[in-house]
């Protein structure tokens, strides 16, 4: 009934057929719920013709004072559908936007459809299958309530028993992750390799646990524990320049701090770190003729037989 009421007053009027669609009820629900509401003191009348439908008397409302409208577009921003729908918190959130816009004042009404003309969010990267982990559901439900849980989880080719005290969810390109607490420290985990989990009793949570800077640490910690690669390379102004845009972005700006002073054609020496020499190979690669390695001795030498290679078939 609460839905009902914020629908008719977003739109002033609408059907029995529409609301009922709306709800996903019956039209015999709609009209028994409108009359429960004019029972209960709702100025709530229906209207015949064929402009008719239910309406609210007078343009009775429940306001939401305070919002100007690029705070109201802001607060519908904030929203991400698609991640809370996969939490299994489609239903929720809908109902709370559905609210929202039917407290705001009716020149701020239109924020909603303002803001999803305006903006997308489409988290998963190019050229990937997105799929929905068939344990993030449960796992999200933990973190709302605050529930532990006892899960069996996948590291390489084996399977663990956890016993986790979760206290947050992150969704970084396309991929969930879950910050919890096993055996006093937190840690983070890959939600799509949860097999088995179930919630259990509630738990005390940390309350000095910040979720984004846990995760902002986390993450950087992680990005330079796979730099063990150290690569010595000369660039000319032109690969200096395209640089951060071949090498890991955690290795960019040392690599660029380093740089040297440009020698009597402008060329510059520095080093960065890379995951491995494969990856480096393909790095300095996309560098072309802009880029010569120095150290190791075992990727120069890759590179010179690519480049022979590059020379021969293009000879």
């Amino acid at each position: 009934m609460v839905s009902l009421l914020c629908l008719l007053q977003v739109r002033g009027c609408a059907t029995g057929p529409e609301l009922a669609r709306e709800l996903e009820v019956s039209e015999r629900t709609v009209a028994r719920d409108v009359l429960a509401l004019a029972e209960a003191g709702v100025p709530v009348y229906a209207e015949r013709g064929r402009a008719g439908g239910y309406r609210l008397l007078g343009g009775y409302r429940s306001k939401l004072t305070g919002l100007h409208r690029r705070e109201a577009e802001a607060l519908f921003l904030s929203g991400v559908p698609g991640a809370a729908v996969e939490m299994g918190l489609g239903e929720a959130v809908e109902a709370a936007r559905r609210k929202t816009a039917a407290a705001l004042a009716p020149p701020f009404q239109d924020a909603p459809e303002r803001v999803g003309q305006r903006f997308h969010l489409d988290a998963p990267r190019w050229f990937r299958e997105a799929e929905t982990p068939a344990a993030l559901a449960e796992i999200g439900r933990a973190v709302w309530g605050d529930l532990r849980i006892t899960a069996d989880y996948r590291r390489g080719d084996r399977v663990v028993r956890r016993e986790l005290e979760p206290h947050g969810l992150v969704l970084k390109a396309g991929t969930w992750y879950l910050a919890a607490r096993c055996d006093g420290r937190f840690r983070t985990y890959r939600v799509d390799r949860f097999a088995e989990v179930a919630a259990g009793e509630e738990f005390a949570r940390d309350e000095t646990f910040d979720l984004a800077e846990f995760w902002e640490r986390t993450a950087e910690e992680f990005a330079r524990s796979l730099l063990t690669l150290d690569v010595e390379i000369r660039l000319s102004p032109t690969g200096l320049r395209r640089l951060r845009f071949a090498i890991d972005a955690a290795a960019v700006d040392g690599a660029e701090a380093r740089a040297g002073e440009p020698d009597e054609h402008g060329w510059v020496r520095t080093t960065f770190k890379a995951e491995s020499q494969q990856v480096a190979f393909s790095q300095i690669l996309a560098l072309g003729p802009e880029a010569e390695v120095l150290v190791p001795e075992a990727l120069r030498q890759d590179l010179a037989r690519a480049a022979e290679r590059f020379a021969a078939l293009y000879r």
